[in-house]
């Protein structure tokens, strides 16, 4: 077992009593008996390496297998909301043709939120012109009117020099897509459609360190792991606000707004009675989210809100606490608190 997770110590011999067909492990192995339930996982890649840490650890302590696939948050609700998977995750909140889609189906699910991200806007480590970005600087080079119109830096703002604005995003089946256009220019999905849109990130790392005149923005993660390829932007709230960078500091101490955001899990309430390898694989996933979402880069939940996530996932309370709607800067006690 790695000391990197001193929770981890989790009675996997209890999880496995309540497992139909599911032995635990013995004294005589390393390794638990593997079972033939497998945990169905879908959704978002800005969330899919959380989860993929936290799989792995539950695969290789309990024998259990869980697969996670990359859809989007967009694709994993469709999935979800057809009884496909048990578990979606999800870098924005569940919309209301998911809501209605899930409800047709007859599938109740518990919302968890199980970090925080800050979507980090990052330019070409050569730009040597952009000291910060405002949000309304942002807002007209993303807004839907700029298409065909915004396409030089000095357009935006007129000190900056006459070069092509080249930009790089998100895909419009990400949940960073839509929290981003959230975000900035007020209505989620309300953007441009003349940039390059990816739901794979390195393709944004790719595209915005392959030119001097480039901008994108992904995940707080996706940026640790490649800071030596682009350079973040300081973001300014307002045009006289201080410019404040990502970080988990500046997250959890509220300044780095609007683009600080939870991430989620979505799970299936019919697992809590009728799937406890799933159950299982959420009580792990929440017992060991604080050690595992710091070693991929994401900023954990301070131990009271998690503390309260729990509260709500060991009381199954269902549905969700944004009605639908994306919602910024809300924070996590007050959410669980609508449901």
């Amino acid at each position: 077992m790695s000391s990197r997770l001193g929770k981890i110590g989790f009675t996997f011999t209890l999880i496995a009593a309540a497992l139909t067909g599911i032995s635990a492990c013995s004294k005589s192995s390393d390794a638990p008996a593997v079972s033939t339930e497998i945990v169905r996982v879908d959704g978002s890649s800005t969330v899919f390496p959380i989860t993929e840490a936290i799989a792995e650890e539950f695969q290789r302590e309990s024998g259990i297998r869980v697969t996670v696939g990359i859809s989007g948050t967009g694709g994993g609700f469709k999935k979800f909301c057809r009884g496909e998977v048990d578990i979606t995750q999800a870098s924005r909140p569940i919309l209301d043709k998911e809501i209605a889609a899930c409800k047709e189906a007859g599938i109740e699910y518990v919302e968890l939120p199980v970090a925080y991200d800050a979507l980090t806007v990052v330019i070409n480590p050569d730009n040597t012109f952009i000291q910060s970005l405002s949000v309304e600087e942002l807002k007209a080079m993303w807004q839907p009117s700029a298409q065909d119109q915004i396409k030089s830096w000095n357009q935006v703002n007129p000190a900056w020099p006459d070069k092509p604005l080249k930009l790089f995003g998100a895909g419009s089946d990400s949940g960073t897509f839509d929290y981003f256009t959230e975000a900035i220019v007020g209505k989620a999905k309300s953007s441009r459609g003349d940039f390059t849109a990816s739901e794979d990130d390195n393709v944004v790392v790719q595209g915005v360190a392959g030119d001097v005149n480039a901008l994108g923005y992904f995940g707080f993660a996706y940026y640790e792991e490649n800071k030596n390829m682009v350079k973040a932007v300081p973001i300014r709230r307002a045009e006289n606000a201080d410019a404040v960078m990502p970080s988990e500091k500046s997250v959890m101490d509220g300044s780095y707004q609007p683009l600080s955001r939870p991430l989620f899990l979505y799970v299936k309430a019919a697992v809590i009675k009728d799937k406890p390898e799933a159950k299982a694989f959420v009580d792990f996933y929440l017992d060991n989210a604080t050690d595992l979402v710091k070693e991929v880069k994401f900023i954990p939940l301070p131990q009271q809100e998690l503390d309260a996530v729990v509260a709500h996932w060991q009381a199954g309370k269902v549905g969700t606490g944004f009605g639908g709607v994306p919602e910024v800067g809300i924070k996590i006690q007050e959410l669980l608190k609508r449901i």
